[in-house]
């Protein structure tokens, strides 16, 4: 087996362990409310964080391009209450149109 598939499946382990370990330490107990409300906000802040980095950024360097452009398109869609397809095409045309020009 080479060392590839071995850390493909240490990394395997590891993920389903670490999503195992919040149902066995609660035991079926709810959260705290506080708890509640922060994990509520998690998904969110990582999804506009994932978004950030990819619009933005480029290996160590801030990036202004044809993505900004894009990420634009959509959030205007999004204002307009476009549906999710319709977003995403939009968004994908308005960068793609940006870098022929480009």
């Amino acid at each position: 087996m080479s060392a590839g598939w071995i850390a493909i499946a240490v990394i395997g382990v590891a993920t389903m362990l670490i999503k195992a370990t919040g149902p066995v330490i609660l035991g079926g107990r709810e959260l705290p409310p506080r708890v509640l409300d922060v994990v509520t906000l998690l998904a969110p802040a990582l999804l506009a964080a994932l978004v950030a980095t990819q619009v933005f950024g480029f290996g160590r360097s801030l990036v202004l391009d044809e993505r900004v452009l894009g990420l634009s398109v959509a959030l205007v869609a999004l204002a307009l209450r476009a549906p999710v397809l319709v977003v995403v095409v939009v968004a994908a045309a308005a960068t793609a149109t940006f870098r022929l020009i480009a």
